[in-house]
């Protein structure tokens, strides 16, 4: 089981061994749903097979499914699924992904991995971590607009201050009677012993900074996604104050975190990050009206395609859920032929695209159909 990141990505880019199979799945949480995710599991391996079979032997197609084949016995998988899950294969690489979001059931057998709804699910666009912090310990959340969820942390993040601080940790600071409540953080009230206060100032500033080195380093670096700090207000200046982390957003929430349930945390996080992603789509959209006004823009494939090739393209907006059937037959024209996507050697034209726009130094978006500023499935941004 891997963690999804933006190195696994890379990782699955460098696979240069046809044939490469993708599998993505929408899985269930709860029983009886996630019974039949087993079933629709042994489904797409079918579809996969069938691909496989227009080009190899039937040992040579055995031998290419045993590592997919063997995850139906795997009850790691099935008893503790999450909301989608993605499998990768090919010679000497396997990948078994859960994600915290469903995704379209997809199986291809090309000549790369199918990455594009992983690169969806990793851009910053929508997604986000909220860290919620007190003076006791801390809690990180995965989030975009449609749910939050707890984030096991890594051996090597702190969880509370007592792990991050060690032997730095005031002994005076361990005299303290705990309440709860909203606007109440659990470790705020302290009793006797002078200098207290001043000794729990500099714990607490010590505290925040190795906290927020390790939440940049473990989790705000690999994803590239923004932060919100979610803590008492009190708190919110120190922790501005030993951030280095550029991701984190200059608003914040303010609130207990431990005093509120995932579902409200999840809606007032959204109501910070929500004016954010609305200005990222704005400006990407416009910038891609006015590269198109100015002849440094399309949305025709085939001249996509050309610019890919020659490096030229900026930005590559693609449409999440479009598959197109096209394979770009000659990587130094961008000439481009379509295929049956059941063709072992095919994989969706708006990912191949992608990937080279990725290894050219461009940047790629995958956006929902609605967002789209071409009804055609891409927009390029041209850099000349």
């Amino acid at each position: 089981m891997k963690l999804l990141t933006k190195e696994l990505i890379q990782e699955l880019l460098s696979a240069d061994q046809a044939p490469c199979l993708s599998l993505y799945m929408p899985t269930h949480q709860k029983h009886p749903e996630n019974l039949q995710d087993i079933i629709l599991f042994k489904n797409l391996v079918h579809q996969m097979e069938e691909s496989l079979m227009q080009k190899y032997s039937s040992v040579e197609v055995q031998k290419y499914l045993e590592p997919v084949k063997a995850l139906l016995n795997n009850n790691d998988i099935w008893n503790y699924t999450l909301d989608g899950l993605a499998v990768f294969s090919s010679d000497g690489i396997f990948k078994v992904v859960k994600l915290h979001k469903s995704v379209e059931e997809l199986a291809i057998v090309a000549d790369s991995f199918h990455t594009k709804p992983l690169r969806q699910y990793l851009q910053s666009l929508d997604h986000f971590h909220v860290l919620g912090l007190t003076l006791h310990d801390i809690r990180l959340f995965e989030s975009n607009r449609h749910s939050l969820f707890e984030v096991e942390l890594t051996a090597d993040t702190p969880k509370t201050i007592t792990e991050a601080l060690g032997d730095e940790l005031t002994e005076k600071h361990t005299t303290v009677d705990s309440y709860g409540g909203i606007g109440v953080d659990s470790s705020a009230m302290h009793h006797g012993h002078g200098g207290k206060k001043e000794e729990t100032e500099k714990d607490a500033e010590r505290y925040f900074r190795v906290v927020a080195g390790a939440i940049h380093e473990h989790y705000s670096k690999p994803t590239g996604w923004p932060l919100i700090l979610a803590a008492l207000s009190e708190h919110h200046s120190l922790f501005q104050k030993v951030n280095k982390n550029p991701l984190l957003l200059s608003k914040a929430i303010a609130i207990n975190p431990s005093s509120v349930s995932p579902d409200t945390l999840a809606k007032m996080a959204w109501e910070i990050m929500e004016p954010e992603y609305n200005q990222k789509l704005e400006t990407l959209v416009d910038r891609y009206e006015q590269a198109q006004a100015n002849g440094k823009g399309s949305d025709d494939y085939k001249e996509v395609a050309v610019a890919v090739v020659e490096g030229r393209v900026d930005t590559l907006i693609v449409e999440a859920d479009r598959i197109i059937p096209v394979r770009v037959t000659n990587l130094v024209t961008g000439n481009t032929q379509k295929k049956d996507l059941s063709n072992p050697k095919v994989d969706d034209l708006l990912d191949d695209l992608g990937e080279l726009v990725i290894k050219m130094g461009g940047q790629l978006m995958v956006l929902p159909t609605d967002k789209m500023p071409s009804e055609k499935g891409l927009a390029a941004i041209y850099r000349y």
